[in-house]
């Protein structure tokens, strides 16, 4: 009895050496390049998480749509296949209508504004909007303010009629072009190059630093630095994987999310301006900029998508977003 008592032990112990030996593994997905605000935040938390929690969690990052896209990757961390992901808060709209408020054409006037509505009661809040689906949103991440792309010049709404752009699967952003009579075309971030590369499409809206890491510069003839939308990401976990973490895990983690997406909006900021000059100094394309009165000329024509989305959205939101503009 002794001797069982013994062995009944043993492999307890081996059984809770193993558990003990077998680390937390948080797979971190995104769709681009490494290089890029997105891709230095995820390695940056995996720097920190590990070196904080080290044999405790492993965390590992896929870039370039390696693991999953954006068009995939949240119904892929509803089943436990992937744990982390920021994808563009356009890709929201299966869960949650308010998020659409960050599509709205020339809501925000500057990243400072930005960053006034998402730290905002509002903004914060808006983190809880996904809840019921199953997702916790963690954190908001910049990429910047998007810009035009084409292979005619575009200074007016009426200089993009007819012409295809690429966009993401956002009903607002259809809106937003079918307001300048354009064509908008959803298709994944990944097959962007090869549709500007062989005129698929016309044209297509990014930030800056997108615009220079995929190259989009080199198959564009024009870039009109127009401001006219956000490119941003909401950082997101499941609510189920989320919950299996032990409250000082959670929380290291958390802290760890928090430092790292500081350190992504920082590069963030820095790159759009520095990947901008690149492409100006690459030759490859001519960027103009928008004159205040043709910025004004497209805000008449894409305010109105404003109004058709209210309802979703809630006016009171609007509100706030277009008050952190003061």
């Amino acid at each position: 009895m002794r001797f069982k008592s013994l062995i009944m032990a043993a492999i307890g112990t081996c059984l809770s050496v193993s558990a003990m030996a077998a680390p937390v593994t948080i797979k971190v997905s995104h769709v681009v390049a490494e290089n890029t605000p997105k891709g230095q935040m995820a390695m940056k938390f995996k720097e920190l998480v590990e070196s904080r929690l080290p044999g405790k969690v492993e965390v590992k990052v896929f870039p370039n749509s390696q693991l999953f896209g954006d068009d995939n990757v949240l119904e892929a961390m509803l089943l436990g296949d992937v744990q982390l992901a920021a994808p563009s808060l356009s890709k929201f709209d299966n869960y949650t209508k308010k998020l659409q408020i960050f599509d709205l054409p020339f809501l925000f006037k500057d990243m400072a504004a930005v960053e006034s509505f998402q730290n905002s009661d509002s903004g914060q809040k808006l983190l809880d909007s996904l809840e019921k689906k199953g997702l916790v949103g963690l954190g908001y991440l910049h990429n910047g303010l998007k810009q035009l792309s084409a292979n005619a010049p575009i200074a007016t709404p009426e200089d993009t009629s007819g012409k295809k752009f690429r966009i993401q699967t956002s009903d607002v952003l259809a809106a937003q072009f079918e307001a300048v009579d354009a064509v908008p075309v959803k298709k994944p971030f990944s097959e962007v190059f090869t549709l500007l590369q062989t005129k698929a499409i016309d044209g297509q809206e990014n930030t800056w630093s997108n615009i220079y890491s995929k190259k989009f510069f080199e198959v564009q003839d024009y870039i009109t630095e127009s401001n006219h939308g956000l490119l941003d990401y909401l950082v997101v976990t499941s609510k189920e994987f989320w919950m299996t973490l032990d409250a000082d895990t959670r929380k290291v983690v958390k802290t760890s999310l928090d430092e790292a997406i500081a350190h992504g909006n920082k590069i963030a900021a820095e790159k759009a301006e520095s990947d901008k000059q690149a492409i100006i100094a690459s030759g490859r394309t001519k960027v103009t900029a928008l004159s205040d009165e043709e910025r004004k000329a497209w805000v008449k024509v894409m305010k109105p998508v404003w109004k058709q989305f209210e309802k979703e959205i809630g006016a009171d939101l609007i509100e706030a977003a277009e008050a952190s503009n003061q």
